[in-house]
């Protein structure tokens, strides 16, 4: 099934303009996680972007132009700068919606969950990576980190302030996903992210789950998601779709419902595609799980480099992926994690191991 068949997305062209900007303000955290992706320290990086080069870039998101894209402040922990509302109002004023993954440290107060949303932060990112503290601090590698997130999630729901939880999906964490779940919902959650390992930074110290058992906690996914009091979403697992598209249309579901599924929104987008991650010293990565430099916003333009550099082009063409994923006839709606196949093989167009699908064009 090609992608025009469900006419998806008609607002955005993802060659064009992504719909999630990933802005690593700082690689500065008081954690020390076992899966960080930035590999965080105590302390800013000395070629962290400073506040002028900051509105720079904000500014360069601004020039996507309509839609804008949703920008995400990650790190390391934003909060630990000190120009943080500053920038907010900065990006406010330009239009530009944010939202916000701040880290379980002393800086995440009830005064700072106030002020994020006084300067109009759209949402809140916490991590949830086990059902109890002996098993998230275990991943978090800070002790208190646990109860401290659990303050910050009730913190939130008192503020109405829109929740989404993260939770690291990896052999340590498979087994304890159903209590994270009941865990959950006994918080204001809007979202659950479950992201897949994608073994860079520190994760290589973790181990990613096997493609048998991807397609179990996927369909498990899939049951869950019918039942349970809020979205369900996959990160790093794109083969998700798959699963969902099939049982879909299996069980007979209408196109008009099948729109209205929170994963149909998630079908085409990918690394490179849809989503670009731009790092605290402006570099500009098609994700944070693909460390691919394409350009710097220093002395390049965030949207010439999405539209226009050999990688971000080659992302957006399904068609030059390679292996399974470029003979696969759901390439379009899937296209698999392009960060899983560079970890795996250092190509990002290679065909993502996670993935058990035999592509009809190879069976």
């Amino acid at each position: 099934m090609h992608n025009g068949q469900l006419g998806m997305h008609s607002k955005y062209d993802f060659s064009r303009n992504p719909m999630i900007v990933y802005w690593e303000m700082t690689n500065a955290c008081g954690l020390a996680c076992k899966h960080c992706r930035a590999e965080a320290s105590p302390f800013p990086h000395p070629l962290e972007l400073k506040c002028r080069e900051s509105k720079q870039l904000l500014r360069q998101v601004a020039e996507f132009g309509d839609p804008l894209p949703h920008v995400i402040l990650t790190g390391g922990d934003p909060l630990t700068r000190s120009d943080i509302f500053d920038l907010l109002d900065y990006g406010r004023n330009l239009g530009i919606e944010m939202s916000i993954t701040p880290s379980a440290t002393p800086t995440l107060t009830e005064e700072a969950l106030v002020n994020l949303k006084m300067h109009g932060i759209q949402s809140l990112g916490l991590s949830i990576d086990g059902s109890c503290a002996e098993r998230h601090d275990a991943i978090r590698a800070v002790p208190g980190c646990f109860a401290r997130t659990l303050t910050a999630a009730h913190q939130a729901g008192q503020l109405s302030l829109p929740l989404q939880v993260n939770t690291l999906v990896a052999e340590e964490t498979a087994d304890d996903l159903p209590a994270i779940y009941e865990l959950l919902t006994h918080f204001p959650v809007m979202r659950w992210s479950l992201f897949f390992l994608i073994s860079v930074g520190r994760g290589k110290a973790l181990q990613e789950v096997s493609p048998e058992r991807g397609e179990e906690i996927m369909n498990w996914v899939y049951d869950l998601a019918g039942k349970a009091p809020f979205a369900i979403k996959t990160t790093e697992a794109p083969s998700y779709r798959r699963i969902a598209l099939k049982r879909m249309l299996d069980a007979n579901v209408g196109a008009e419902v099948m729109k209205s599924s929170s994963v149909y929104r998630g079908f085409q987008i990918r690394d490179g595609h849809g989503i670009v991650f731009v790092s605290n010293q402006g570099e500009v990565f098609p994700s944070g799980f693909l460390p691919v430099s394409c350009g710097n916003v220093r002395n390049n333009s965030l949207v010439q480099i999405y539209r226009d550099s050999p990688l971000f082009r080659a992302l957006h063409a399904p068609e030059k992926f390679q292996g399974k994923c470029g003979a696969c006839e759901l390439r379009y709606i899937c296209g698999g994690s392009r960060a899983r196949a560079f970890a795996h093989t250092g190509n990002p167009l290679e065909s993502d191991p996670l993935c058990l699908y035999q592509p009809a064009a190879q069976a």
